[in-house]
């Protein structure tokens, strides 16, 4: 099993904060329901840490996600950029360190974080109406997110 100890601070940091800041690069997406998906991803990251019994992504869920991220991008164009470059290299690091299946699950926990954000408010349509569950923007944005894990 892998344990924070097989990280130096900068690599573990990279690899705490960036499924959080995939999930921001989904919320930025759209303008409409930031609070909403800001929420959702709260409230998913705490079940993980009640659900993750591993010791490497029980460590990861113990560090302080918002301190660990470096980058404070502000716009979507920004994330566009920083998110899946940021994933690529908590994979990157995470491949030389842990094993497969720690990868496998750590990805699994990055893209479920911004899947919850995507799905927490319904975008376009009047009254919600003819609303879409995820936005093209944000479609778009976990598209990118799953090209880099499947690279």
């Amino acid at each position: 099993m892998t344990g924070k100890a097989e990280f130096n601070a900068e690599e573990w940091d990279a690899v705490v904060g960036a499924p959080l800041l995939g999930a921001t690069m989904v919320i930025a997406a759209d303008k409409g329901g930031r609070l909403r998906e800001t929420l959702a991803v709260a409230r998913d990251y705490a079940a993980a840490r009640e659900s993750h019994d591993g010791e490497l992504m029980s460590a990861i869920l113990a560090s302080a996600p918002a301190a660990a991220g470096s980058q404070r991008e502000t716009n979507s164009e920004d994330l566009a950029r920083a998110a899946p470059a940021a994933l690529g290299e908590a994979i990157t690091i995470l491949e030389r360190a842990a094993t497969p299946e720690e990868v496998a699950e750590y990805k699994r926990f990055a893209y479920s974080l911004a899947q919850s954000a995507a799905r927490a408010h319904r975008e376009g349509g009047l009254l919600r109406r003819a609303a879409s569950e995820i936005s093209e923007a944000e479609q778009a944005a976990l598209d990118a997110i799953a090209a880099v894990f499947d690279e």
